[in-house]
């Protein structure tokens, strides 16, 4: 699948920028750039009454959704192995129905889709579980762990045509829409160069509260960050719909933590620093740490014609800069989302946004924006750029997993 198409297939609205400035129509698209050009996009109305009937496996994240708040879905089911937890996700989605495993919840006949916010390290298997008995999916990231879990995810989705989606936040904080916006309109010009970068201290850490629990390690106990690289390389593949194709990373350790020295991963590094290079021949530097003073995500964009800094953790503000002027107020999208979806759970305004992309998609019978060919092109860099920390920075191909 080419670029262009790619875009095609994926793009939102790109209604409102062009048409709502009048400066377009003379010719000059920066002239009329403003947040209120940027956000007119359509408000959304209900057109369907067609319900989806999801079930919630994971209470941790999975309970920052918004499913029971949208007038297209109902939360059929629950479920989480830690009772306390299932119990939080019921009073969360007020849902009376619960299960004692995903296993035994895709069995139930009502359940359209599951939204599996379970272990990184499950969701290729719980993902190919949920679409083996009929259910749509929803997964937290990252996809998979593997390019042979990448290889069997796309394998069981195009031969049982069921849709997946990635729950990505950095696809849908504020920032990211707008630069897909600006990309889409072409007002970047050519889009250079891209920055994304993730830091959350502390994870894989023996002595981090998210390494153990009852006594006993968890997934997180040495997890390897650039298994974990969506937050980051969504910022890109999110906005431009490019490919990443080459990859050179160097890993930095944690001398003395146990937590990089004896994990399941077989990881000594708590930090990942890569630079890729695109199939449209674009650089994009990405980070993912444990183990910096830092904390967030944040993504900065550079075309010839614009520029786009996103506000950060250490006190950048926003930014969106034209040649000769700058506009540093962020544009309003609640009004993309069912009027009582509007309010934020986490992640940059990300959740409700999430939410409804996926239940639209499965009523209006589409892909979502974030198919399994852009949720794998956001989660297979990561697994080469591991690859290539163990290599010394050594650059190397990464497999496409588009549609052939």
């Amino acid at each position: 699948m080419s670029k262009t198409d790619r875009t095609a297939h994926a793009r939102l609205s790109r209604r409102g920028f062009m048409q709502a400035s009048a400066a377009v129509a003379s010719g000059s698209m920066l002239a009329g750039a403003t947040p209120q050009a940027l956000a007119d996009v359509p408000a959304w109305r209900q057109t369907s009454d067609k319900v989806i009937r999801i079930g919630v496996v994971g209470g941790g994240f999975g309970v920052t959704f918004h499913w029971h708040e949208h007038p297209n879905c109902v939360v059929e089911a629950v479920s989480d192995l830690i009772p306390e937890r299932c119990e939080r996700l019921q009073g969360r989605y007020n849902c009376d129905k619960a299960y004692e495993s995903l296993e035994k919840l895709i069995l139930d006949p009502a359940i359209d889709a599951v939204a599996v916010f379970t272990e990184a390290p499950n969701h290729a298997k719980h993902t190919i579980d949920c679409m083996e008995h009929g259910k749509h999916v929803i997964a937290a990231v990252p996809a998979c762990l593997t390019l042979e879990e990448a290889a069997e995810i796309k394998e069981v989705k195009e031969r049982t045509g069921l849709k997946y989606m990635m729950a990505e936040t950095s696809h849908y904080r504020w920032e990211t829409i707008t630069a897909r916006r600006l990309f889409e309109d072409g007002l970047f010009g050519r889009l250079v160069y891209c920055e994304g970068e993730y830091y959350h201290p502390g994870i894989g850490a023996a002595d981090d509260r998210l390494s153990m629990r009852g006594g006993e390690r968890t997934w997180r106990w040495g997890y390897p960050p650039m298994l974990y690289p969506t937050h980051s390389t969504g910022f890109l593949v999110g906005v431009s719909r490019e490919r990443l194709v080459k990859v050179s990373c160097i890993g930095t350790r944690k001398p003395g933590d146990l937590g990089f020295e004896d994990n399941d991963y077989d990881n000594p590094f708590a930090n990942g620093m890569a630079m890729f290079l695109t199939d449209q021949g674009h650089p994009f530097r990405c980070n993912v740490c444990w183990d910096i003073h830092g904390h967030g995500e944040r993504a900065q964009w550079f075309g010839t014609d614009a520029a786009l800094y996103m506000d950060g953790w250490g006190g950048q503000p926003f930014v969106l800069q034209f040649p000769g002027r700058s506009i540093n107020t962020m544009p309003d999208y609640w009004h993309m989302v069912p009027e009582d979806m509007r309010y934020d759970t986490g992640h940059g305004k990300s959740h409700p946004f999430l939410s409804h992309e996926f239940i639209m998609a499965l009523v209006e019978d589409r892909e979502p924006d974030i198919d399994l060919y852009e949720s794998l092109a956001m989660t297979v860099p990561g697994i080469v750029a591991h690859a290539s920390s163990f290599k010394d920075g050594e650059q190397l191909d990464i497999p496409s997993f588009d549609i052939a």
